[in-house]
C-alpha cells in the first residue's frame, strides 16, 4: 500500500505487463460470463488498448463509470478463476508440453539416429501442434 497526499491508496493489482497479460487470458476464458457491457469495455481496454476516456466517449458514460466497470469485471474474472481454475490448468498444460518437447529434443541431440525414427518425429510433430493450438 502506498500513500498519496496522506491518503492510503491500494495498489492496483493489474499494473504490470504480466498482470495485463493475466487479465487478457482470464478474459479469453471467462469473458462471456461477464455482462455484455463489461465484456465490451474490458475488450476495448485490454485487447484494443483504448483509454478510459475513449471508452467513456464511445459508451456515453463517465471515465469513472468505465473504471468501475473494469474494476468489477476484474473481480468477477478473478473469482471465476479462483473457483474454476481453467487458466491455471491451461498454463500448466502449456508448461508440460514445452517440457516434453524439450526432453525429446535433448534425446534427439544425444542420439542423432533417434531423429530418423518415425515415432520420434511423430511425437515431436504432435507436441509442436499441441503447443501451437494452445
Amino acid at each position: 500500500m502506498r500513500m498519496n497526499n496522506n491518503i492510503k491508496v491500494e495498489p492496483n493489482p493489474f499494473d504490470t505487463v504480466e498482470d495485463i497479460y493475466e487479465i487478457t487470458v482470464l478474459l479469453d476464458f471467462y469473458g462471456q460470463l461477464l455482462t455484455k457491457r463489461q465484456h465490451e469495455i474490458m475488450d476495448l481496454h485490454f485487447n484494443s488498448d483504448l483509454s478510459l476516456g475513449e471508452i467513456a466517449e464511445e459508451f456515453g458514460i463517465s471515465r469513472q463509470g468505465v473504471y468501475d466497470s473494469i474494476r468489477k469485471a476484474k473481480q468477477a474474472l478473478s473469482g471465476y478463476e479462483k473457483k474454476l481454475g481453467l487458466a491455471e490448468r491451461f498454463k500448466e498444460q502449456e508448461k508440460n508440453i514445452e517440457k516434453a518437447l524439450k526432453s525429446l529434443k535433448n534425446m534427439g541431440n544425444k542420439s542423432p539416429e533417434l531423429a530418423e525414427d518415425s515415432d520420434y518425429q511423430q511425437a515431436m510433430d504432435l507436441l509442436g501442434k499441441m503447443l501451437d493450438t494452445l
